[in-house]
């Protein structure tokens, strides 16, 4: 018998594989989603409220920065989705499978994603931002209009990167009742040694980082006015500039010629 046709005879490949992928894909849009609602407005308090930021706050942005954003991101990951079971259970009315399972991964990337969202935020030129204010922009309009547009291809990078964490941290939360690619590696790839739905497992995990990665990098390209295909996009979808009036000039009027005849 081939690899095929132990693939085809495996139940856990034909059965318990499709709703793995699923369930992976559950946990990964509901707790990306949720990181992107909370992560990118609180990575831009941590830039704004920053020393040297549109409006200062030194306590609270030690407070936020040091005590939640630093202490969550030491935890490790299993050590904080088993801490928080009572919590994703209070929110979910259950301890397992990949909706609790999402309460613990947005509480535990949340925090990352808004590093990285300030880290994007900083690399905007601080000229920009002074022209804008300037020009009476007020603040919020310079987070909207200036800070955000500015910083899209690393605030895309920033969630591609996000993502594709989410991904390596959904297969440890199977293991301990969240469901998953990572519940199916555990329960028939460890237990039952069961080699095929390890492989098969792996390159299922492999292939879903990889399709992430390459719509991130193309979103990225897209939003980068700096980039040759930002500009392309950009000029595709430009409205085209009315063509220009072209006035006779005075001398060219109507019966210039014959006075000119005249004259001479």
């Amino acid at each position: 018998m081939n690899f095929f046709e132990e693939l085809a005879a495996n139940r856990g490949v034909t059965e318990a594989l499709p709703t793995a992928v699923l369930e992976t894909l559950q946990m990964v849009g509901l707790s990306g989603l949720a990181t992107l609602l909370v992560g990118l407005p609180l990575g831009v308090f941590l830039h704004t409220s920053a020393p040297g930021g549109l409006r200062p706050l030194r306590v609270t942005n030690r407070i936020v920065s040091d005590i939640i954003v630093n202490i969550t991101r030491s935890v490790p990951f299993a050590i904080l989705m088993v801490t928080l079971i009572p919590l994703a259970r209070f929110i979910t009315g259950t301890s397992i499978g990949p909706v609790a399972a999402s309460v613990s991964l947005s509480i535990a990337t949340i925090p990352f994603f808004a590093r990285l969202v300030e880290t994007s935020l900083r690399d905007v030129a601080g000229g920009k931002i002074d022209a804008a204010l300037v020009m009476g922009s007020t603040k919020m309009q310079v987070v909207r209009k200036v800070l955000l547009p500015e910083a899209m291809p690393g605030l895309v990078a920033a969630l591609t990167t996000t993502l594709v964490t989410l991904v390596g941290y959904s297969a440890m939360a199977g293991i301990i009742g969240g469901g998953g690619l990572g519940r199916l590696a555990y329960n028939y790839g460890v237990q039952r040694f069961d080699s095929t739905v390890m492989i098969v497992t792996i390159v299922v995990i492999v292939a879903i980082v990889q399709i992430i990665q390459l719509l991130g990098d193309f979103a990225a390209r897209r939003v980068d006015h700096r980039s040759a295909a930002g500009s392309r996009l950009r000029r595709r979808t430009a409205p085209a500039e009315p063509a220009a009036v072209v006035t006779p000039a005075a001398d060219a009027a109507p019966g210039s010629d014959r006075r000119d005849d005249a004259r001479v």
